[in-house]
């Protein structure tokens, strides 16, 4: 299993805002990378074994080139700093092929909440919405302007009444520090659609703020790249061991008690690509031929857990003796 099927040269590499850096991707030989919608994401290899997940912040109308954001955190477990301090322009750079959970929904209106590096699919998202003159508005909240992203491009793009920025150190000082989401959503049409990305506090204060003001939870969608300490899936003492197979082969791998499925398997010589380690991602996301997951990501929908022929091995387990696997 592997999720690098392109390679792509870096074509430019520029300061976006404090800590964060835009990179270029282009095809080494010229030519069109696949297409994609507003929302989609990448797989990037780093230098260091290292995958992550970027959301493509260009024009999805064009394929000559991706643009991706980095924010750099030092506390990290290593992928972005070897982003910042290890790729260069004309690195070739092994990537996956977009893919979007987190596509625009057709709706009279769209909210577009960002939070900090969340603006990265949500940039995306506006210049969409804006070229096709759709009504929408775009709400980005960052600590200070130095942190904002794109903030240049979008202020050049958008009206006032599209654009509203929000700063936890206000400038000027009548700058609300966070979006007055019910008196936004009075405004709003009833079949409003919300997006949301950011860090996860972000995330669940605006979803919150919208399901207290009576937004249907099918129209409050978000896009999370981490999750708070406290909802992150973790091993009880109710967890027990159980089998794996491999459909290819007929191996028979076990998978203690307190380890995960990819942990076990790539000490036993069975590699799955991971990222994120939490469900979130979708890196490491393997089809099961036979036996019951036990599902604990936030990657996969109801239905698809529902159906049960594919799962995310990095924190779900098995509700069966053995879980044969499409590997």
């Amino acid at each position: 299993m592997d999720t690098a099927s392109l390679s792509v040269r870096v074509a430019g590499r520029i300061e976006l805002a404090r800590d964060i850096i835009g990179f270029t991707l282009v095809d080494p030989a010229g030519g069109l990378l696949p297409a994609y919608e507003p929302g989609a994401h990448i797989d990037v290899h780093l230098p260091g074994g290292y995958i992550r997940q970027y959301s493509l912040s260009g024009d999805a109308r064009q394929t000559r080139q991706y643009d991706i954001a980095v924010l750099r955190e030092p506390e990290s477990r290593g992928g972005s700093v070897a982003a910042f301090d290890r790729v260069r322009v004309g690195d070739i750079l092994p990537i996956s092929a977009p893919r979007n959970r987190f596509a625009l929904m057709h709706a009279t209106r769209s909210l577009l909440f960002a939070g900090g590096i969340g603006i990265t699919p949500l940039f995306s998202m506006a210049r969409a919405l804006h070229a096709q003159k759709a009504g929408f508005e775009l709400h980005y909240s960052c600590r200070e302007p130095a942190r904002m992203a794109y903030r240049d491009a979008l202020q050049g793009m958008l009206s006032p009444g599209q654009l509203f920025l929000y700063f936890d150190q206000a400038e000027p000082p009548d700058v609300a520090g966070r979006p007055d989401i019910p008196a936004i959503l009075r405004s709003a049409e009833r079949d409003v659609q919300i997006y949301i990305c950011g860090p996860a506090g972000y995330i669940e204060w605006v979803q919150g703020q919208a399901r207290a003001a009576g937004v249907v939870e099918s129209r409050i969608r978000c896009e999370r790249f981490a999750l708070d300490a406290a909802d992150r899936p973790v091993l009880t003492d109710e967890d027990v061991a159980f089998e794996v197979e491999l459909a290819s082969t007929g191996e028979i791998f076990q998978i203690p008690a307190d380890e995960s499925i990819t942990s076990a398997l790539d000490r036993q010589g069975v590699y799955i690509p991971v990222s994120c380690e939490e469900g979130i991602c979708g890196t490491c996301l393997t089809g099961v031929c036979s036996g019951t997951p036990d599902h604990r990501d936030t990657y996969l929908t109801d239905e698809e857990h529902e159906a049960n022929d594919q799962f995310t091995p990095c924190v779900s387990r098995a509700l069966t003796p053995r879980l044969v696997l499409d590997l």
